[in-house]
């Protein structure tokens, strides 16, 4: 029998008793034979891989550590997740960096096979931070099976912290929310964009986005997002509004005007 999260109601109401009830339900997830035994597999085996062919070529491995990082629906791919993983991320020339989305040069980094004679599975801890990350994923996915929007959500929330936690230019920053599909999403719909705004010039990209949540959040700075009440503020706009577009209310329905009631700035 499949173990999968409760979530009773949608939308922000949704967000509300997922963050009340998240540790509990996480770890009831965790303790799943299946989980148990994806993590055991893992720490007993990830020692002994020292190259992305080795890594690739074994498919349960493969599944938790493209599963920490969001791309689980590449397991498929070896040929390119090699490729990813044997470039590495040193040489701006190197696949992932020249891939829109960052999540595959997380991946690359966080394995080292292309930037490291010895590759960071040969370190101690290295098991503990993979397996922290799939359980996390996994629970997002879980989530996800029962409703995506929430998802994203949760991946915002824990993303954002991380990521304005770096030293990081804030620029660069902002750059990274661009290349990341699903933190992407959530800017793009909490603050109203178009699907004609990914065609635009990047540094117009950029200029709009910090425009755009300055006006939502009050500022445009990304050491904002190191607040849980600003990340609660974005996610809160966001499921607001992606659960209005799911019920058709736009500009000129008349649910809009509750929408500029609800987002506005406290």
């Amino acid at each position: 029998m499949s173990v999968g999260p409760v979530i009773p109601f949608s939308g922000y109401a949704g967000w509300a008793f997922l963050k009340r009830t998240q540790a509990r339900q996480e770890a009831t997830l965790s303790a799943s034979p299946q989980m148990r035994r994806d993590e055991t597999y893992f720490r007993e085996k990830i020692g002994s891989i020292k190259t992305a062919e080795e890594l690739v070529n074994d498919r349960r491995l493969l599944s938790v550590a493209t599963t920490a990082f969001g791309l689980e629906g590449d397991l498929n791919n070896k040929y390119f997740l090699k490729k990813v993983l044997s470039d590495g991320t040193l040489d701006k020339a190197d696949l992932s960096n020249r891939l829109a989305d960052k999540r595959y040069l997380e991946f690359s980094k966080a394995f080292g096979f292309g930037d490291f004679s010895v590759p960071n599975t040969q370190l101690s801890d290295f098991a503990d931070k993979i397996i922290a990350q799939y359980k996390s994923k996994k629970f997002e996915s879980a989530v996800g099976e029962t409703n995506n929007s929430l998802r994203l959500a949760l991946n915002a929330d824990r993303e954002l912290e991380a990521l304005s936690r770096t030293s990081s230019t804030t620029d660069t920053k902002w750059f990274t929310v661009m290349g990341n599909t699903p933190l992407r999403r959530v800017f793009e719909t909490a603050l109203g964009l178009p699907s004609s705004f990914a065609s635009l010039d990047i540094d117009q990209q950029l200029s709009t986005l910090k425009q755009k949540s300055g006006k939502l959040l009050g500022d445009d700075g990304f050491a904002q997002f190191s607040n849980p009440t600003k990340r609660e503020e974005l996610i809160r706009t966001f499921l607001i509004r992606d659960d209005l577009a799911s019920a058709g209310v736009s500009v000129t329905s008349r649910g809009y005007g509750a929408l500029q009631i609800l987002t506005a700035r406290r």
